[in-house]
């Protein structure tokens, strides 16, 4: 009768550890879901971009940092006069990022850039990413 109670007894502690074990592991649909942005919609928000012009005998360069998925994501830059044939109102600074191939570790990284234009002094300059408009900070 000894035993009967030992197994007894180990059961309900066994059934007890049972079910405080499933009442304490969060279930699926109690974890809040957060949504991971993939290197495509992190460049569609159009990044802040750091610019840096230094004019010098007529020629803009116009140099800075973009913040992209990875460090395998290859960055181009442009630069191109806006206005109209009479006045030139502007210089516009075009990014390129493109997607990244390859197996690289998605941490975002600062990219630098550098590009180079003929322009008048004293000009604004805006700066799109991927056809988007970015927000630039001097450095």
């Amino acid at each position: 009768m000894n035993r009967t109670r030992l197994w007894i007894s180990s059961a309900i502690i066994a059934i007890v550890i049972l079910i405080t074990f499933a009442l304490s592991v969060p279930h699926t649909r109690d974890v809040e879901v957060n949504s991971v942005l993939s290197p495509e919609t992190e460049t569609e928000r159009a990044p802040s971009v750091t610019v840096r012009d230094s004019f010098k005998k007529g020629v803009h360069t116009i140099s800075g940092s973009v913040k992209a998925p990875n460090a395998c994501t290859p960055v181009s830059a442009s630069a191109t006069l806006v206005g109209n044939a009479s006045s030139t109102q502007g210089i516009l600074v075009t990014l390129a990022m493109q997607t990244d191939s390859g197996v690289c570790l998605q941490v975002p990284t600062l990219i630098h850039f550098t590009t180079t234009i003929s322009a008048p002094a004293n000009l604004p300059i805006t700066v799109t990413v991927n056809g988007s408009p970015a927000s630039t900070t001097p450095s």
